[in-house]
């Protein structure tokens, strides 16, 4: 991670890649919340709607009841009897009233006894005061909680009993009359429907803080407490909208939702606190961050990976330029080379180095070094006797035959030693076969009807780069070591062909052969490169050289044939062909 930080344009990188993601994350985390903060307020919404319908239902079922009850007092006679008796302004007086409009033969009807059998009863408990009144007093029949009814009768209808309140509960009026007398009105049944018996059937509702505000401004608490509550609920139905966000503090927004009742002057309003509802959904919230820092995590992990990978390939490719710039053309360990940009670069970096190490081995080890010292000093030491001979047979035979073999072996000779100046140090294989025949050439000059070649080289090898001049010290150590002057057929033949991994040139002679002995000694100093051992400096010349050009891709084998004479085997390997120069070939 270090490393990878140092570099400039990585960490610069890094730093976009970090903002970009935490700015990702934190949009969609943001807009996902938001998601669920209105999926949650609507759910909320849902349930304040349900509860609201609950005590509308609640307070339609009352009216029903109360409806079927005044039925059932028009339908029966005795009973609003004594509910005309029951509007006298005193018990006495509803208990003598009672007594004088009685039929013996007929049971007596309590009004009041029947409010709780059919009414209290029938209304779960719901409607707790039930008043008659006149026009200046009214008589009250209460429940309390256990439906024991108690009776109060002579209130003034200003008294606080009648105030009519949401505190207390809802009033349903209805006139009472005698259909027998043509309708003619006597009294005003009020019931009063508890706001805690109807609000109490809303608990099972999730609606949180709640109120019911009157049109006079009253208000019923149904869920929380406190001035705060009261307030809201106050500014929620006031505001006239039925749903809004009031304010309550810097970062404390209250959602509301307000529903006008169609039975009674007011409105169900709904508190809905926002800090309130991350605090019961706190929990997906921790699961919802912890997945989307997961998610982060995970991004930044990957691109760290990417890039800290693309970071080791640069940091090769800085450190191969540096071993180019120090000419240091070890070989690296090898790369894992990814498909992109960067291992393409690499890659090509690599192979540019190798190809550096073979083009300044072969120009500067070769060219300079080869030429300027190796070449002569090895030309000096292979050309002299070679030269002499061939001037003193040339010499003697003009001297004797004058004829056109002698023009035609000085021609030869000529050609074969321009070609040797002229040519350059690296030439084709095909090239370097002409002046092994010309060479050849002579030596059938030389020894006529005693000495003969052949040349076998498939077309594949001609065009191969290589050295100059060193097949002809090969043949020439067949003349000095395996050539029988008296023998009748000496032979020496090339052959050359592809193989599977390589190249091969064969050198081989039906001279005499190399004592076993001998054999050994030479394949061990053929590759010394000390000069003291002289024996084979013919062989360890062109070793030499083959080495300085193809490197370890060059191998040279010596043998005895099984008939006669010695075989050299030089094998050349196609790799190493790929990667010679191949600009100065001749």
């Amino acid at each position: 991670m270090g490393s990878f930080l140092q570099i400039k344009i990585y960490r610069h990188k890094f730093i976009a890649y970090v903002i970009f993601v935490v700015s990702i994350g934190l949009t969609l985390g943001t807009l996902t919340c938001a998601m669920l903060l209105n999926q949650w307020v609507g759910n909320a919404r849902i349930e304040a709607a349900n509860a609201f319908s609950r005590v509308e239902n609640e307070l339609q079922y009352d009216a029903d009841r109360i409806e079927a009850y005044m039925q059932r007092i028009y339908s029966n006679p005795g009973l609003l009897d004594d509910a005309r008796s029951f509007a006298s302004s005193s018990a006495e007086g509803y208990l003598t009233s009672r007594l004088d409009h009685s039929i013996y033969s007929q049971p007596l009807v309590s009004f009041p006894e029947d409010l709780k059998t059919y009414l209290y009863s029938w209304a779960q408990g719901e409607i707790t005061q039930i008043s008659l009144h006149t026009g200046e007093y009214g008589n009250v029949v209460r429940f309390n909680d256990n439906g024991i009814a108690s009776y109060t009768f002579g209130l003034p209808n200003k008294d606080e009993a009648f105030h009519d309140t949401i505190t207390k509960g809802f009033v349903y009026r209805k006139k009472l009359s005698n259909p027998t007398l043509g309708s003619q009105e006597f009294g005003e049944l009020r019931f009063l429907v508890s706001s805690e018996q109807v609000f109490r059937s809303v608990q099972n509702f999730r609606v949180g803080e709640a109120a019911a505000v009157s049109a006079a401004g009253d208000i019923y608490l149904i869920g929380g407490h406190g001035e705060d509550l009261e307030q809201m609920s106050r500014l929620a139905a006031a505001n006239g909208r039925t749903h809004g966000i009031i304010s309550r503090g810097m970062l404390k927004p209250i959602f509301y939702v307000t529903f006008a009742s169609t039975k009674f002057n007011f409105k169900f309003v709904s508190i809905i606190d926002l800090s309130t509802l991350i605090r019961q959904h706190a929990g997906m919230l921790i699961t919802l961050f912890l997945i989307v820092l997961a998610a982060m995590v995970s991004v930044l992990l990957l691109i760290v990976y990417n890039l800290r990978d693309d970071a080791l390939f640069l940091h090769r490719i800085i450190q191969s330029i540096g071993r180019v710039k120090t000419a240091n053309f070890t070989t690296s360990l090898p790369a894992r080379y990814r498909r992109n940009e960067y291992g393409m670069i690499a890659r090509e970096l690599d192979d540019m180095i190798q190809q550096l190490d073979k083009y300044i081995r072969n120009e500067y080890l070769l060219k300079i070094k080869q030429q300027e010292t190796e070449m002569k000093a090895l030309q000096n030491q292979i050309n002299p006797h070679f030269l002499y001979n061939t001037l003193e047979v040339i010499r003697s035979t003009a001297l004797v035959n004058r004829d056109t073999d002698t023009a035609d072996a000085i021609a030869t000779l000529g050609t074969l030693y321009r070609e040797i100046v002229k040519k350059e140090n690296i030439i084709s294989i095909a090239s370097e076969l002409e002046l092994l025949q010309k060479y050849l050439e002579i030596m059938e000059f030389k020894y006529p009807g005693r000495f003969y070649y052949q040349v076998n080289v498939e077309p594949a090898l001609l065009s191969i780069p290589t050295v100059k001049f060193w097949m002809q010290p090969l043949a020439e150590n067949f003349f000095i070591h395996g050539f029988d002057a008296a023998h009748e057929f000496n032979l020496y033949v090339v052959n050359g062909w592809e193989a599977d991994d390589g190249y091969v040139l064969e050198f081989v002679d039906n001279g005499q052969g190399i004592p076993a002995e001998r054999l050994n000694t030479v394949r061990r100093t053929l590759f010394n490169q000390d000069d003291a051992s002289s024996g084979s400096i013919g062989l360890r010349n062109v070793y030499t050289r083959l080495h300085f050009f193809y490197g370890d891709g060059c191998t040279i084998q010596i043998a005895n044939n099984e008939e006669a004479g010695v075989k050299i085997a030089v094998r050349i390997s196609k790799e190493v062909i790929e990667h010679v120069q191949v600009d100065d070939c001749g």
